[in-house]
């Protein structure tokens, strides 16, 4: 039966160091402190997954650490593994908080643009439908209601393109068309509702 060989801070350093009896060095860390690292991360809104990778992590740097000759032995075997579990859960749960505030701003942002696509192709449905319905009336409301909600022209505007004595008489015109053309809509609920939104332009 092979015997379980325990380390020094100053032997665990050296065969991690030099290579010699590394197995048994690393073996020696997983038995001596995994619990007490796995204990900080469960306490600390991990879970056992979260505590074998980063403990896998810690294992990996502090090798590098040592192996590079940045270990000082300034502080124990011991309370180096903590600060650095301690550290790189800390950095794993920032980057958590921060890819879920991302993920939840995309979310809320592609249901916005899918919610304003929905609404510019009802909207455009609605204006050929308008369009439609201004070719079944007379000359001029169809003139004035294109002027108004097609061009965007307001009633100052509309006055110049048209025969009007001034702007009360042509609105007093246009007010006369709105309601034929809102006679026509209401003969059709399901017009009444398909155009009620493209009318929806403030005045």
């Amino acid at each position: 039966m092979q015997t379980v060989k325990n380390f020094s801070d100053a032997e665990l350093i050296t065969a991690l160091k030099t290579g010699a009896n590394i197995d048994n060095a690393v073996g020696f860390i997983y038995r001596s402190y995994y619990r007490m690292l796995e204990n900080y991360v469960l306490t600390n809104s991990g879970n056992e997954m979260d505590a074998e990778d980063i403990i896998q992590e810690v294992l990996v740097v502090f090798i590098d650490i040592v192996q590079t000759q940045r270990y000082r032995n300034e502080a124990s075997v011991r309370s180096f593994l903590y600060t650095l579990t301690r550290n790189l859960w800390i950095s794993e749960l920032r980057k958590r908080t921060s890819d879920s505030k991302r993920d939840g701003l995309f979310e809320e942002n592609r249901e916005k643009e899918e919610e304003d696509v929905s609404n510019l192709l009802i909207y455009k449905e609605a204006q050929v439908l308008i369009a439609e319905l201004f070719e079944r009336m007379g000359e001029k409301c169809k003139q004035i209601l294109t002027l108004f909600y097609y061009e965007n022209l307001s009633m100052k505007e509309i006055l110049t393109q048209t025969s009007y004595e001034n702007e009360q008489v042509l609105r007093n015109r246009k007010y006369k068309c709105l309601k034929e053309l809102t006679d026509i809509i209401q003969q059709s609920p399901t017009i009444s509702n398909s155009v009620k939104s493209a009318l929806q332009r403030s005045k």
